[in-house]
């Protein structure tokens, strides 16, 4: 990332400080802490919160206290609390407080994904806290956050201009057999730059945004798993998650980038 996202970033920090100091009178009768609850702090969690109070208990990112590599930081998000049984999460939305654009990923699950265990690898550029909200089918909202310190900022990792052809080479990691309603583990990753239009490339020009956006996985004709993903996804987006099918078919796994261009892999699954 370039020396415009640190620029940006230094500027978000200073109206933050402005705006905490004039509001310290407020701060101070105030019964909510803002240092706990940190999704506050956005006005894209605010959104899409709409309100709610969200549940803080139930909800889990596995993420390291120390990162030496801002660029490509290891992320999981699972869910462990207790739901009604005909009740399941349909969505899980990452935000990075002191990203530029603060959205990381939005996690689109269903029938065929109830075990919401999912890994990733997520661009921050400074010490700064991921934020998840989660949502359920039957309207409870679960909220989470986790401090991240970065040794090196990922504005400062300058990537290679010279990469392998994007969309090339995807791979696909899953059992081909399972049992009917166990969950099943699958891995993928495939050649991307993720350029953030952020980056200078090696003559001092920025390089313009070349981001994938969507990721479906298709059992037959019924969607089991969606992606939207934002320029804070590391190069080569690696996704890890997890599908409960009922019975066998094809996986049909497509990735689609800003250019509207495509690949596509699939898999035969025998569920017994």
């Amino acid at each position: 990332m370039s020396r415009s996202w640190c620029i940006k970033s230094a500027l978000s920090r200073r109206k933050v400080l402005q705006h905490g100091m004039a509001g310290v009178g407020l701060v101070l009768l105030s019964p909510i802490s803002w240092a706990n609850e940190v999704w506050q702090q956005l006005d894209a969690v605010q959104h899409l919160l709409n309100g709610e109070t969200p549940i803080t208990q139930g909800l889990t990112l596995d993420l390291p206290h120390v990162s030496e590599d801002g660029s490509a930081v290891p992320l999981g998000i699972k869910f462990d609390g207790e739901l009604a049984d005909n009740d399941y999460l349909t969505d899980i939305h990452l935000f990075a407080t002191g990203n530029p654009q603060p959205e990381i990923a939005t996690f689109r699950l269903g029938e065929l994904s109830r075990y919401p265990e999912i890994s990733t690898r997520v661009r921050l550029n400074e010490t700064q806290h991921v934020v998840a909200v989660a949502n359920t089918y039957q309207g409870q909202t679960f909220a989470v956050s986790q401090e991240v310190r970065i040794t090196v900022s990922g504005c400062l990792m300058r990537g290679e201009d010279s990469q392998p052809e994007p969309l090339s080479n995807p791979r696909v990691s899953v059992n081909q057999q399972v049992a009917a309603g166990d969950a099943l583990e699958v891995r993928t990753l495939i050649n991307h730059p993720m350029e953030t239009g952020l980056r200078e490339g090696s003559d001092g020009e920025p390089l313009p945004r070349h981001i994938i956006e969507h990721f479906t996985v298709r059992l037959g004709d019924e969607v089991a798993f969606e992606a939207q993903l934002y320029q804070s996804i590391s190069a080569n987006p690696y996704l890890r998650f997890h599908l409960t099918p009922q019975q066998s078919g094809k996986l049909i796994f497509e990735w689609q980038d800003d250019q509207g261009e495509k690949a596509q892999h699939t898999s035969e699954l025998s569920v017994s």
